[in-house]
């Protein structure tokens, strides 16, 4: 039976101990998108004005995520991992760490297929996009 995966927020603090080993996580969260600039999360993390989410088994890393508070929206700007049913219900840990600082919603940047997962998320807006 597997373990049980707890969500972790990194402490602004210590964040530098973990990047590099969910460096690449997050790095191809936005690769696959194209939606954020890599290199703007990243200096947001390592600063402590984004926040680092891991899903930790008790032994390795399943996941990270990257969140973004502003106003009264909380942001998860970028999330990857592997063995996604193990992990995908702790995002309701980082709802209540939003609803805890004062946001009204929570939002994701994302790839479409996060709407097949998160039911009750709802796409609010569209990027149009056309290559010149």
């Amino acid at each position: 039976m597997p373990c049980t995966v707890e969500l972790i927020c990194v402490d602004p603090d210590r964040v530098f101990d973990f990047w590099r080993y969910v460096r690449p996580l997050i790095l191809a969260a936005i690769e696959r998108t194209g939606l954020s600039d890599f290199a703007s999360i990243e200096n947001q993390v390592l600063s402590g004005e984004q926040l680092l989410w891991l899903a930790w088994d008790g032994s390795s890393i399943l996941a990270a995520a990257t969140t973004h508070l502003a106003r009264d929206v909380c942001t998860i700007t970028a999330c990857s991992g592997r063995d996604r049913k193990r992990w995908l219900p702790l995002i309701e840990h980082i709802e209540n760490y939003a609803k805890a600082e004062g946001a009204l919603r929570t939002r994701i940047i994302g790839r479409r297929g996060w709407e097949r997962v998160l039911r009750s998320y709802r796409a609010k807006f569209v990027i149009l996009e056309k290559d010149v």
